[in-house]
């Protein structure tokens, strides 16, 4: 079968050059295309036949009809294969977001991320694409940029006031093609911002049949189109600015930096000259095909292309496999973890430089041929997967935490159990205190946000006006999926106990208790500190800062020594971006939190002048008590194991008398000391 369907087929136009070769399309290629007007086709259509026609589902089309989602194109642009002629192979068609998909569209056909979109994609196909490169030329987009977006921004109102907060910043050409530790975090930082409060404006839509919402998708593609990325040029070996252990939620992160160019093909590659064979640059081991991962420090990878009816080839990214075996070339490896707080979803981990060490063919679980590759991973890098899969352990029992003072330090307060490890010195724990999961208030609060509730039996819902919580936030819910706050550090308006909605409203999210794994342990030179055994998303709910509330107006007359269990709300911290416009943050009513007596697992948080977690005011809906709370979350994505710090901030000018600590944060933007 070809394109124009066969001998009975009238061209729509001019005459057939019998000397041009066709391209001849397998019959499971081609997908119906329904005209736009009842008998607006140009195919001669036998008399009582059903109105459609068949093409490729890369076109050409014939008039009246249009291409499919996501095989849309830009007008004018197809070349002689459907492909934009301004993309390199690595490239796939343009996108278009938030546009009906036909239910005669083979969805399984697209794979760009592993959120969970509203109908189910499939992963058979993931490493399925082509993604040729030659070095030296950076991707422009490896999902294919669309030129509406180019020209007109985002194409939405709100998205483009979003992009005027933001204010983000187009780094210079020397940064987008070599990076480093700066304008990785800037560009990954970004995205997930920009990610966030895309979410919370489609959430508020709702949702419309056929429309698959990716707003992953929608804030890289913008990123792309104001060059807010980096790494751009693709390279063997190690990239500027990512380290081993780097954790990501998107497939699209990892080509913001550079690690891994195509968003949905397993394998990357590239040509060093035009007259050598590709070799590989990156592989994703993801779980869609029969990888091994078992041991920490091996792969075996199965290659890409074929299914269980037609045997893989050595081409593309197999045969660069195979050459970066032959010449002895490193390959960086990411791998991709179950995500606990998403089972549906993915956590990718950079495991760092591995070097192809055999290759054969097998018969896979449908009988077809599969080619392995066998990867080992080069000693002397830091660990990565295999700390995910040592804490797996310890959290199923098979081995034991070394070090551990008290299994639980909570004594069963919190909803997770949360470890006293001291693997550094003899320090048996922290001076005695009496563990409690939230603020205690002894007197009524000065404060006139006293109110009423909403009304919402079910639970406060996206887009929902006739919510009054979601009236006080803006008209938005401030969390969107997995519970992450859409609009870092600003006052948080929660349901609370006038409220109707149940304890699993979307608008309760810090009173839940704690969502993952923590462990306060002994630091080398900063007394104890706090990291988590889990991975943490970017905005994710860490814990409150729990204590006893006191008269911000007698934090002076206070004992010295409870100067280090002190929070108060009353500092200002630097914004989460440099070029942030938006407004300070406005709290209800002056704050002030000692837990050196009563307390939780903030009070062993350190000082970090670059901090990966942000506090903010969160006022729960209370017409009989004051109930406002300190609460923290991610500013970006935290590997298991990292210290959890965040910015204890700075004093107003009438209190910098006050004593000054050495700040020993070791960042490259340390200011020094920091006020206590």
């Amino acid at each position: 079968m070809e394109q124009f369907q066969g001998q009975n087929s009238t061209p729509p136009s001019g005459s057939i050059d019998k000397s041009r070769v066709l391209e001849i399309k397998p019959l499971r290629c081609l997908v119906p295309i329904f005209p736009s007007q009842p008998n607006s086709t140009s195919f001669n259509t036998p008399q009582g036949a059903a109105p459609f026609v068949c093409s490729s589902p890369s076109g050409p089309f014939p008039p009246g009809a249009a291409p499919f989602y996501p095989f849309f194109g830009v007008p004018g642009s197809q070349g002689p294969h459907g492909h934009n002629p301004q993309t390199t192979p690595s490239q796939t068609p343009p996108f278009r977001f938030n546009t009906p998909v036909s239910d005669a569209v083979p969805i399984n056909s697209f794979r760009a991320g592993d959120t969970t979109p509203s109908r189910k994609v499939t992963r058979r196909n993931a490493k399925s694409q082509p993604q040729d490169g030659v070095a030296g030329e950076a991707d422009t987009d490896a999902e294919g940029v669309n030129t509406r977006l180019r020209k007109k921004g985002s194409m939405d109102p709100e998205v483009d006031n979003i992009l005027t907060s933001l204010n983000i910043i187009t780094l210079d050409p020397a940064r987008q093609n070599d990076g480093d530790k700066d304008s990785v975090e800037y560009a990954l930082l970004i995205f997930d911002l920009l990610r966030r409060k895309i979410a919370q404006i489609e959430d508020s839509k709702g949702s419309s049949p056929g429309i698959i919402k990716r707003p992953d998708l929608k804030a890289g593609t913008i990123l792309m189109t104001k060059n807010s990325r980096t790494n751009a040029t693709k390279r063997m070996g190690s990239v500027p600015g990512v380290e081993i252990g780097d954790i990501f939620f998107f497939r699209f992160e990892l080509c913001l930096v550079g690690l891994h160019s195509p968003s949905m093909a397993g394998i990357d590659y590239l040509r060093v000259n035009l007259e050598e064979e590709p070799v590989a640059v990156s592989i994703v081991s993801s779980g869609g095909y029969e990888d091994d991962v078992e041991d920490g420090n091996v792969l075996i990878y199965s290659g890409q292309g074929g299914n269980l009816n037609i045997d893989q080839k050595l081409e593309r990214g197999n045969l660069a496999l195979k050459n970066s075996l032959e010449r002895g070339k490193e390959v960086r490896v990411i791998r991709g973890v179950k995500d606990v707080a998403n089972p549906s979803g993915k956590v990718y981990v950079y495991d760092g430089l591995y070097k192809v060490e055999e290759s054969w063919v097998e018969k896979g679980k449908g009988g077809c041929n599969v080619f392995k590759f066998k990867l080992i991973r080069l000693r002397g890098q830091p660990e990565a997967f295999t700390m995910w899969k040592l804490i797996q352990q310890w959290k199923d029992a098979i081995s034991s935490r070394i070090g551990v003072i008290l299994p639980d330090l909570t004594s069963g307060a919190e909803s997770l159990p949360v470890s006293l490890v001291n693997d550094v010195d003899s320090e048996k724990g922290p001076e005695y205190f009496t563990y409690v999961p939230t603020i205690k208030y002894s007197k009524e609060a000065n404060s006139t946000d006293f109110s009423s509730g909403c009304a919402c039996a079910g639970g406060c819902l996206p887009g929902n006006q006739n919510c009054d919580c979601i009236q006080k936030n803006g008209g938005y819910l401030p969390y969107v999926a997995n519970g992450v706050v859409a609009n870092a550090g600003q006052l948080i308006y929660e349901c609370g106990p006038s409220c109707l909605c149940p304890p699993n409203c979307k608008n309760r999210v810090s009173q839940g208790g704690l969502k993952v794994r923590l462990e306060v342990f002994r630091t080398k030179d900063k007394g104890w500190g706090l990291r988590s055994w889990d991975p943490i998303r970017g905005g994710a709910y860490i814990c409150e800062y729990a204590g006893e509330a006191i008269d911000n107006s007698n934090i002076e007359a206070l004992d010295r020594d409870m100067d280090d269990y002190l929070f108060d709300a009353t500092r200002s911290c630097p914004p989460i971006l440099p070029s942030d416009s938006s407004e300070d943050m406005k709290m209800p009513f002056p704050l002030a939190i000692n837990a050196k007596n009563v307390g939780n697992v903030a009070r062993f948080m350190n000082h970090s002048c670059s901090p990966n977690v942000i506090w903010q005011p969160v006022l729960r809906t209370n017409n009989k008590e004051p109930d406002l709370h300190v609460v923290f979350h991610a500013i970006r994505h935290i590997p298991p194991m990292t210290e959890l710090t965040y910015d204890y901030g700075m004093l107003p000018p009438e209190k910098m008398g006050r004593r000054k600590k050495l700040c020993l944060c070791g960042s490259s933007k340390c200011r020094g000391f920091f006020a206590i």
